[in-house]
């Protein structure tokens, strides 16, 4: 099935604003790092500033020995 969002930037970007990507502490249960992400998962990488960039890049390398396994969480509404 395509996806709706591949060809609206726009739709795309929303999506990602409902969802986020954590990646919680294996070690600290007060430590983790969350992305915006779609309902899959999927992190829109160009959305990313580079210091938060970086942070997933790092998050994700260290699966399984610092994080567990990340884990898609629908937003809070303010």
């Amino acid at each position: 099935m395509p996806d709706p969002t591949a060809d609206d930037p726009d739709e795309a970007a929303r999506e990602a604003t409902r969802y986020q990507l954590r990646f919680q502490s294996l070690f600290d249960a007060g430590r983790a790092y969350a992305f915006p992400c779609d309902a899959a998962g999927q992190v829109r990488m160009d959305g990313l500033g580079e210091h938060e960039r970086n942070s997933y890049l790092y998050a994700r390398a260290l699966v399984g020995r610092d994080f567990a396994v990340p884990r898609v969480y629908a937003r809070r509404r303010a």
